[in-house]
């Protein structure tokens, strides 16, 4: 397969202070070319992109960064659900009212099933 120019419509632009595949960016080998792109295929050449870099050296800066984000949603995650614990104490710390249940009114027995005994042993 070789390149048809699609991919030039997707071209990515080197990120600043990030690598490319930190950014979300894949590398198509075919038209040689970093791409802002989704899909797991090439749109143009239908190669497999690259998703991670093949040097030793920037697969560990990567592995870095991805767990470095990793702990940052779990801590936030955290302060997230330790602060809705802290609502929920506040709220069964508060004194609850007593709420008074209204009394039930008595049933009233069917007059009907009265009257169809009688007709029926009349």
């Amino acid at each position: 397969m070789t390149c048809k120019g699609i991919c030039t419509r997707y071209k990515a632009q080197k990120p600043v202070g990030t690598g490319r595949y930190a950014s979300g960016q894949r590398r198509c080998q075919i038209c040689e070319i970093f791409i802002k792109w989704e899909g797991l295929w090439c749109p143009c050449c239908g190669y497999r992109l690259r998703t991670k870099p093949r040097n030793l050296k920037y697969k560990a800066k990567l592995r870095a960064r991805v767990n470095a984000e990793a702990k940052a949603e779990e801590s936030i995650a955290i302060n997230a659900n330790s602060e809705e614990a802290a609502v929920e104490l506040l709220e069964e710390a508060k004194p609850k009212k007593a709420k008074s249940k209204p009394k039930a009114k008595p049933k009233a027995k069917p007059k009907a099933k009265a009257e169809e005994s009688i007709a029926i042993n009349a």
